[in-house]
């Protein structure tokens, strides 16, 4: 049976943390230093998972159930895994993936309120057995957050919800760091674009990743 050879990191983090602008350096990071990554994101990375992104996201999908909102990450995340994650992991390929498990914990399990149980179940299951090597958590107050989305136009529904809702998708992802500090590193996010940068690799060449 074939296995993992390369090694997968997510990043994470509440809406307006710097996780893309992060994402983009570490591409070029990787590229200038010519180490074979692939970098990704959820929801999305296929074109079936771009899909659901788009009904997940669009601020006409307002009132949707949680448990419906789970399902579609998760249905999402099958897609991504499968298609794009798993071969590249098979093909000691490193991935970055903007976002995975810890968002779904943090949304839908802390903010939403749905059972934590079932939610970790589906994290399970939709991971197909892919274990996390690394998690950098981009540590922001969302209420910084909010200042910063607010700058750059129109919000998606998720960013819609509001600061109470954000504030506990914070607590999450806050607990989540504390309960796996083997695997999860928080990154102070509210400093320079550079140092944070710096941060990053500084603990991704600790850990041996890169």
């Amino acid at each position: 049976m074939q296995t993992k050879t390369g090694k997968f990191i997510t990043i994470e983090g509440c809406e307006g943390v710097g996780k893309s602008t992060q994402v983009e350096l570490l591409k070029k990071y990787c590229v200038d230093n010519n180490i074979d990554a692939l970098f990704t994101r959820e929801p999305g990375g296929t074109p079936i998972a771009e899909r659901i992104r788009q009904i997940i996201l669009d601020t006409a999908s307002e009132g949707m159930y949680g448990l419906t909102e789970l399902f579609l990450f998760s249905a999402s995340r099958v897609e991504h895994m499968g298609k794009i994650i798993m071969p590249a992991l098979y093909n000691n390929k490193i991935v970055f993936c903007d976002r995975f498990t810890d968002s779904t914990l943090a949304y839908q399990a802390y903010a939403r309120g749905e059972n934590e149980t079932a939610v970790k179940f589906m994290n399970d299951v939709a991971r197909l057995d892919i274990t996390i090597n690394c998690t950098i958590f981009l540590d922001v107050d969302p209420t910084e957050g909010f200042k910063r989305i607010a700058s750059r136009g129109q919000a998606d529904r998720m960013e819609n919800m509001g600061i109470d809702f954000h504030k506990k998708v914070y607590e999450g992802f806050l607990d989540i760091a504390k309960n796996s500090p083997d695997r999860v590193v928080s990154v102070n996010g509210n400093r320079s674009i550079e140092e944070v940068h710096n941060d990053i690799i500084a603990v991704l060449k600790k850990r041996n990743i890169l």
